[in-house]
């Protein structure tokens, strides 16, 4: 009795901001927060639309006193809570996350945002001081730093197993954008391809920054400068849908990136390719629990997850046996693991490092989007890419 009295006094709470009816993320968060029970979803304002907020919130067993109209009102009345919420999840459209972000660390609870952080460089540069002022936890929620064998690559890399990193080969092709589906009332599209709702860029803002994530993830390469090309291929549409970025980073090392929402044939065919002087890796997210692993005079291994010979942090990052396929779900829980672990460390005034993608990589994500926007309208001119935020 006295260890469940512990595990429930140690049970987090969160808010949600988003992910009512008709969001394809929100609910997506909330499975991956149920999977471990760390954290009870008690509070929430989940549209802009006050019937729809409500009609999430008797779905979901959100008591109505803790329903509200607006992030503002939300973060105001959690804030003087006794028992108000120890974090929120915001899973709005893009143009939205910079104001709940700084509303809710300005009340002093802890944030986990959905991708990207925001959409300027100035807005980065506030969270991010906000976040170093107020000492809060803060997670960008880049979901494929979770896959366990990604994990595998980092400890691979940067224990030094493919030597000095040379080439990096990376691409992100889907085909769900090669028609103008945003004129059919589709509402994922119609906001990623809106610049009120998607900033400067669709195809680069909403998938090329998970590839800048996860090279940076993996390898910790700094990009020194780049050259991007961003076109627009189906008529009428007012953003990008596909992209091609070349890269230098700081060391020698250089890449080049393919960035596609009109790529028919493919559906969400997100690859990494690192190559050094010693071995190289292939990791692809519709095969995520292998990775192919090469070394200089050896035959090509494929490592799969949850195996004893892989280090320690993919191991146990792995929720099934070997053979049992684990995906994006399960990636994403193992996130927020790492977060609310972290979250209840500091409830018990322990300092415990837990790895996850936090506002600096979210930042880092932004200024990509821009220089990419950038060097494209100066004609792919190579310019600084280094982040200096």
């Amino acid at each position: 009795m006295a260890k469940e009295r512990e595990t429930e006094r140690l049970r987090l709470t969160y808010g949600q901001v988003g992910g009512g009816p008709g969001s394809l993320i929100g609910p997506v968060h909330r499975a991956a927060l149920a999977m471990d029970g760390q954290a009870e979803l008690v509070a929430g304002s989940f549209s802009w639309l006050f019937d729809e907020t409500l009609e999430a919130a008797k779905a979901l067993g959100v008591y109505t006193e803790r329903t509200y109209r607006t992030f503002q009102e939300m973060a105001e009345k959690e804030s003087e809570r006794e028992d108000g919420v120890d974090f929120v999840v915001i899973t709005t459209p893009n143009h939205l996350h910079y104001e709940v972000a700084k509303s809710f660390l300005e009340r002093g609870i802890h944030v986990v945002c959905d991708k990207p952080l925001c959409l300027t460089i100035e807005e980065a540069e506030r969270l991010l001081k906000l976040v170093r002022e107020t000492k809060l936890e803060f997670m960008v929620t880049y979901t494929y730093t979770g896959y366990p064998m990604v994990r595998e690559a980092r400890q691979i890399i940067r224990n030094g197993g493919l030597g000095d990193i040379r080439v990096v080969v990376a691409e992100y092709p889907q085909a769900w954008l090669a028609e103008p589906v945003e004129e059919t009332g589709n509402q994922q599209a119609s906001w990623r391809t809106s610049p009120k709702y998607a900033g400067i860029s669709n195809s680069v803002g909403d998938i090329g920054t998970h590839i800048e994530n996860l090279v940076h993830f993996t390898t910790g390469l700094e990009i020194s400068r780049l050259s991007a090309k961003l076109e627009t291929f189906v008529s009428g549409r007012k953003l990008d849908d596909n992209a091609y970025i070349l890269l230098e980073y700081s060391g020698n090392a250089s890449g080049s990136y393919w960035v596609s929402q009109v790529a028919v044939g493919n559906e969400n065919a997100l690859r990494l390719r690192v190559i050094g002087t010693e071995g190289a890796l292939d990791w692809r997210q519709e095969q995520p629990d292998q990775i192919l692993l090469a070394r200089k005079g050896k035959p090509m291994a494929i490592l799969s997850k949850g195996n004893e010979y892989l280090n320690e942090e993919s191991q146990l990052f792995a929720r099934l046996p070997p053979g049992h396929p684990e995906g994006y779900f399960e990636a994403f829980a193992n996130l927020y693991r790492s977060f609310c672990s972290k979250l209840i460390s500091k409830k018990q005034s322990i300092e415990e490092d837990k790895l996850f993608t936090d506002v600096l990589d979210g930042a880092r994500g932004v200024k990509f989007v821009h220089d990419c926007v950038t060097s494209s309208n100066r004609g792919s001119e190579w310019i600084d890419g280094s982040f200096k935020i």
